[in-house]
């Protein structure tokens, strides 16, 4: 029996992780799999070998350090000395999968990466160590294909698995009804992150453009959305005394689809709302010193995976000390009353979805895993 171990450490990761193993499990239904990871992966048929909750906390603490170095230290020796994969898997979250891939290439054991770290974006000199320890990059953007071939890696295009796993746009009527919102004001939608590290950051940013915005404009509604990862007293920490805005947990795709605007923290909820066609704004801020060392390793101008897809501004990104409730809210009341620059905006995020492939990634992947096993 083909044995396979899959590596994950947060919600995305396993979300598109799952999708994999269902491709695999339909083709080779006798097909053994083992991984790190959470529900969705135990969903698919997957024996969790560690739950992945203790991993994506994000910052530095000597707890999070430790987490990370004894899981790896008990994850090296269980593949190593008992479980032994015909391969392992690994998925996204680069600074613990590639260190963990030094020492199990040193065992011989075959390494896939799928949904690689995206080099091109910043620590540019970690594709040296995805050349020597990983045998096969699977990646999800056109142009990286191009760029670890150039380096002598071995590497298949899958497409980008939002392309055919994003959700069909919610029905807005449905959907306000059920959350008893006003259909006849606009909806802005905020999505502060998903870890605990950026709503400390962000939530009071946003709230006060919101309020800004709602000062302003009567004839707009608010909706804040929750992680599912997030629990409600992380939440309500930020908004226990103040009941202005209606929250909505779970439902991201939905909401993002039926939004009028939408204020962004950065990560991929950035390319679902372009698929969606909503306007949007990026702002992030952190600590001065996150923010400093993000300005030496970054390789980009720009950090929203649109605007690098598309290498130009589509979406307005504001960043750190220019993160101001008036800059937020200003470029908001744009997107939503200058007819012209929202249209082309709409547009230009209709191009996003033309220079992704259409393809169906997990099966891409899952069909270079099966024939690899």
């Amino acid at each position: 029996m083909k044995k396979l171990f899959i590596v994950t450490g947060e919600y995305s990761g396993s979300m598109h992780a799952a999708k994999v193993v269902e491709c695999l499990k339909e083709r080779y239904p006798d097909i053994e799999i083992e991984g790190i990871g959470d529900a969705n992966l135990e969903k698919a048929g997957v024996k969790l070998f560690a739950n992945h909750s203790k991993m994506s906390a994000m910052g530095f603490s000597t707890k999070i350090l430790f987490d990370h170095f004894t899981l790896g230290k008990r994850l090296v020796e269980y593949l190593t000395k008992k479980y032994k994969p015909d391969l392992v898997l690994m998925i996204d979250y680069g600074a613990f999968n590639l260190n963990v891939s030094k020492f199990l290439k040193r065992s011989g054991i075959k390494i896939f990466y799928y949904i690689p770290p995206q080099v091109w974006a910043s620590r540019k000199w970690r594709i040296n160590v995805i050349k020597k320890n990983i045998d096969k990059v699977l990646c999800i953007f056109p142009f990286e294909e191009k760029m670890y071939k150039d380096m002598g890696i071995d590497t298949y295009y899958c497409g980008h698995p939002l392309v055919k796993q994003l959700p069909p746009k919610a029905d807005r009527n449905e959907f306000f009804e059920k959350h008893n919102l006003d259909k006849t004001k606009k909806l802005v939608s905020i999505f502060p992150g998903s870890r605990a590290f950026e709503l400390k950051f962000l939530m009071k940013l946003f709230l006060k453009s919101a309020k800004l915005l709602q000062k302003r404009h009567p004839e707009l509604q608010f909706v804040i959305s929750q992680a599912p990862n997030l629990s409600d007293e992380v939440y309500n920490k930020y908004l226990r005394d103040d009941n202005s805005f209606k929250i909505i947990k779970g439902e991201n795709q939905a909401l993002l689809s039926v939004s009028d605007a939408l204020i962004l923290a950065s990560g991929t909820v950035a390319l679902e709302a372009a698929l969606y066609q909503v306007p949007m704004i990026i702002s992030y801020k952190g600590p001065f010193l996150f923010f400093l060392i993000f300005l030496l390793v970054k390789c980009t101008k720009m950090v929203s995976l649109p605007n690098v897809i598309m290498n130009k501004y589509v979406i307005p990104e504001i960043l750190q000390y220019k993160a101001t409730p008036k800059n937020i809210s200003s470029k908001i009341e744009e997107l939503l009353y200058d007819k012209d620059y929202r249209e082309q905006n709409i547009k230009e995020l209709g191009e996003v979805k033309a220079l992704l492939s259409d393809k169906y990634s997990a099966l891409e992947a899952a069909n270079i895993i099966g024939g690899n096993i």
